[in-house]
């Protein structure tokens, strides 16, 4: 990728999921390094969560190959309506069908928020595949939990005005990444809330790094989630919330230098 654009991003390799959903994916770097498998977080893209925030660039000069990939409901990727096409279950195979269609054995995996939880599984179940996991802004409890998805039904159906801080907030997030499709991530966050705790049950076991903001309501959270991890390391990053946390410089360091140990 070219110092003088930045934030250019390829045109999609399409990955079909295991129903027949395309998974729009991106790769940059030398096929000979490591692979980085970038997940975005809720109503974001590859291209605002990792291009644009500078972890694309920093990567690729590190001698990483990196694979982005918009989760379904998101970015170039299809955005069924149905919340039957979503839920944790059907994110983590969207992952590993990428890693299969890439031919990637082992892999660094680096998520932020949505992409994070969906990466605590993820590093759990194909644990043998993940030799280091990032997990920037990874939500404790219900993923998406703090929405109030009757005010969101409310606004897509009738344009009825959100209320609730936190929901204004998502919505804003939505409206301000284009080619985001309401319903479709209405339709996703309704079907998260049926995704367990990640705090009860089994962690992963091979080393992950925890960053979240200072300024993040779910900083408390994330924290405990790295001390159950038995290889889990927290970093906080000042002065960032949970909407602008991945285009920290600290966040991109303290993650490189991860990566990079041996």
């Amino acid at each position: 990728m070219s110092t003088s654009h930045l934030t250019d991003v390829p045109e999609p390799q399409y990955v079909m999921s295991a129903e027949g959903h395309r998974i729009a994916t991106y790769a940059w770097g030398d096929l000979a390094g490591d692979t980085v498998l970038a997940v975005h977080g809720f109503a974001s893209s590859t291209r605002d969560n990792w291009v644009e925030t500078g972890w694309v660039r920093d990567l690729t000069s590190a001698g990483y190959r990196v694979i982005g990939m918009d989760q379904r409901g998101h970015g170039r990727s299809d955005k069924p309506h149905d919340a039957r096409a979503y839920g944790i279950r059907p994110l983590v195979a969207d992952v590993e069908a990428v890693l299969d269609t890439y031919l990637v054995d082992r892999a660094f995996y680096l998520g932020y928020s949505l992409g994070a939880r969906v990466g605590w599984e993820v590093a759990q179940q194909f644990g043998d595949r993940l030799e280091r996991v990032v997990l920037g802004g990874v939500p404790d409890g219900i993923p998406l939990g703090r929405l109030d998805l009757a005010q969101v039904r409310a606004y897509v159906e009738s344009g009825t005005p959100v209320q609730h801080t936190v929901t204004q907030n998502y919505i804003r997030l939505v409206e301000r990444v284009p080619g985001n499709d309401l319903r479709a991530l209405l339709a996703l966050a309704e079907a998260m809330r049926q995704t367990a705790d990640p705090a009860v049950g089994t962690v992963p076991q091979q080393p992950v790094l925890f960053a979240t903001g200072s300024l993040d309501a779910i900083i408390e959270g994330s924290r405990a989630l790295a001390a159950a991890c038995p290889r889990g390391r927290f970093v906080e990053i000042p002065d960032r919330h949970h909407f602008n946390a991945p285009g920290s410089r600290i966040f991109r360091a303290e993650a490189l230098a991860f990566l990079a140990e041996p």
